[in-house]
């Protein structure tokens, strides 16, 4: 009788110790994820995430021992079971003691249930009693028994999204570099769209961890020590598509993301030389050139969630513009041909590499530090910046060429042209923006490129007259600040 009690007990223990669980696992279900996936989130979802493997886990043990113990108590019942016997063979040689045996064997009994409750491993569960008052559901028990959650590559390739109701993309291969960090692999669908849009939590910098360093060549005697800024605004008037006529002419959504424009009122992907020198622009002194880089947007919010090419959230205007023309470090400079084009960056340099990637980063108050491959983390009050210079050794004879790249070369480190170019005024554009604090920003960019900081580019056309260029060269050579 008392072996069919405990065997009872038993499966009456096991049968909260599994609604125990099936209750924790309901409601450890999480919220319902984000509709696109911002790092600065997704790192405290992975770490959520985490918590609840390891409660799962801890609960899979809490049941591997719970079975080990209704085993030892099995083999108890049956050893208690023998022993009964045992004594019933002395009592029945010992007829005058029969019953001081017994009472003595129901007294063995009874420790043996005290032994059970509380030696050789966890009590027994009380049928009637809840599991929130079980062992197993105590949070103090389970803080001393569960592993401690360590972070994973989940927390550190949390990755922004579009909203899930677009369509899926393939993952381009990524070149192995520190600057590109990879997906983790990932079983959900939801994660998995998340791990291939980028940009990456090692995508970002602390600005105060970047060393300082020096960007500008130091000039010599024969310098243009100079510069001149075209003042042409913000794009106030909000000029934007994702075109771009240098690259990819006559082609709409050439770029597959979104360009600032300042300059020439008419820039789009089917602009010409005509249709540039005819039309009105935003700059001071009839600079009708164009001038133009992709956005930065705010990624916590859902703006331009329908974007085919996975470019959401809140398009950023630039608190600041500056387009500044400098000279070059060991030389003067002519004067640029009308109607050139140049191209500064790679906006494919992600999977092409980051041989011509030029575009720096940095922060309001710590200009001297320079971030050429991640995103700045600004401190609260200071600015992100981004530093875009162009090439400025020219051929002396085309104003493009079949990779927009030959005929207008970088300087070496020294700041000398390469024999056979001519240096010309270098453009400098310094863009400002008050971005959210922590992860949270990023470029437009092509679909495979992942926003990547390291393809971030830029785009000129010369539609200066002729006049106006010809104050710019003596302003530079002159060493004076127009």
């Amino acid at each position: 009788m008392r072996r069919s009690r405990r065997m009872a007990a038993a499966m009456s223990a096991l049968a909260v110790a599994a609604s125990g669980l099936v209750s924790a696992a309901v409601i450890g279900v999480g919220p319902a994820r984000a509709d696109h996936c911002d790092p600065a989130e997704q790192a405290s979802q992975g770490q959520q995430q985490n918590n609840r493997r390891n409660a799962d886990q801890q609960g899979q043990d809490d049941q591997q021992a719970q079975d080990q113990n209704n085993q030892q108590d099995q083999n108890d019942q049956d050893q208690n079971g023998q022993q009964q016997n045992d004594q019933q063979g002395q009592d029945n040689q010992q007829g005058q003691n029969d019953q001081q045996n017994g009472d003595q064997q129901q007294g063995q009994g009874q420790n043996d249930d005290q032994q059970a409750a509380q030696g050789g491993g966890r009590a027994l569960l009380d049928p009637a009693a809840s599991p929130e008052s079980s062992p197993e559901a105590s949070p103090e028990a389970s803080s001393e028994t569960a592993p401690e959650a360590s972070p994973t590559e989940e927390q550190t390739a949390s990755t922004f999204s579009r909203r899930r109701n677009n369509r899926g993309r393939t993952a381009t291969p990524v070149p192995s570099r520190s600057a590109t960090p990879t997906a983790t692999a990932t079983n959900d669908p939801d994660e998995a769209e998340c791990a291939d849009l980028g940009p990456f939590v090692e995508d970002f910098v602390d600005i105060r961890q970047v060393p300082p360093q020096r960007i500008n060549a130091r000039f010599n005697r024969n310098g243009s020590r100079g510069t001149f800024v075209s003042q042409c605004g913000r794009n106030e008037n909000k000029h934007n598509n994702p075109d771009n006529f240098i690259v990819a002419p006559g082609v709409s959504n050439g770029a597959h993301h979104i360009h600032d424009y300042v300059g020439n009122l008419s820039t789009d992907a089917f602009s010409t030389d005509e249709s540039l020198a005819a039309a009105g622009t935003t700059c001071r002194l009839g600079d009708k050139s164009t001038y133009f880089w992709p956005v930065l947007r705010d990624r916590r919010s859902d703006a331009n969630a329908g974007d085919a090419d996975g470019n959401v959230g809140q398009q950023l205007t630039a608190r600041s513009v500056q387009l500044q023309f400098r000279g070059n470090a060991t030389s003067r400079v002519v004067a640029m041909p009308r109607f050139l084009r140049i191209i500064t960056g790679d906006a494919k340099a992600a999977t092409n590499g980051p041989a011509n990637a030029k575009a720096a980063y940095t922060c309001t108050g710590f200009q001297n530090r320079i971030t050429t491959d991640k995103y700045p983390l600004c401190p609260r009050g200071s600015l992100v910046v981004r530093i875009l210079d162009f090439p400025s050794c020219w051929d002396g004879q085309n104003t493009d060429s079949a990779n927009h790249r030959t005929h207008v070369v970088f300087p070496d480190q020294s700041g000398a042209c390469p024999q056979g170019t001519r240096a010309i005024p270098q453009l400098r554009m310094t863009l400002t923006y008050a971005v959210p604090q922590g992860p949270s920003y990023a470029l437009d960019a092509f679909p495979e490129q992942k926003h990547n900081p390291v393809t971030d580019h830029a785009d000129f056309a010369n539609v200066m007259p002729d006049r106006l260029m010809q104050t710019v060269v003596s302003c530079i050579n002159r060493g004076r600040r127009c």
